[in-house]
């Protein structure tokens, strides 16, 4: 059974903290406490309780993937034939389990999915809609659209 998070309440303290670690999340505790006008114990008592809660549900490195050989970034719609929550189940399992997609939501509208992948060529490309669209029998459509290029990218949430 899975372990359920305590839901916190969040003060001032915690949203400044939260900012400043989206920015860096190396940021040192002390320079953090400096920041927000409490002691370096107190901040990492509070990002341990976030951690706790899933407030901060993980730390790591936002790497360029055009530095790394994976310079292209598609998005896909998917579009699947039978919302079962089995087959639903599935495709999140298989979509999540591909390295190249990146993110992936189950949304509303005409699409079901919404995926945002990387590739290094669009030869990668070909082989993972053979592997993951082609190959299954529930997608009924995807349509992909190429990034040109990257203007805004990260994953923080406005506080």
């Amino acid at each position: 059974m899975a372990k359920t998070r305590p839901e916190i309440a969040l003060d001032s303290f915690d949203l400044a903290i939260l900012k400043i670690l989206q920015k860096d999340n190396a940021t040192p505790q002390r320079t953090i406490g400096e920041a927000v006008n409490l002691s370096a114990p107190a901040v990492q008592r509070r990002i341990k309780r976030m951690e706790e809660a899933g407030v901060i549900a993980a730390n790591c490195a936002i790497v360029d993937p055009a530095r790394v050989g994976q310079p292209i970034t598609i998005f896909v719609e998917v579009e699947v034939i039978s919302e079962t929550a089995e087959l639903i189940d599935t495709a999140k399992a298989e979509f999540s389990a591909a390295p190249e997609v990146q993110q992936c939501y189950y949304v509303t509208g005409e699409a079901d999915f919404i995926l945002v992948i990387v590739v290094a060529t669009m030869a990668d490309y070909e082989a993972l809609t053979r592997r993951l669209f082609f190959g299954n029998n529930n997608v009924k459509r995807f349509r992909t659209f190429v990034a040109m290029d990257r203007v805004k990218v990260g994953l923080t949430v406005p506080l």
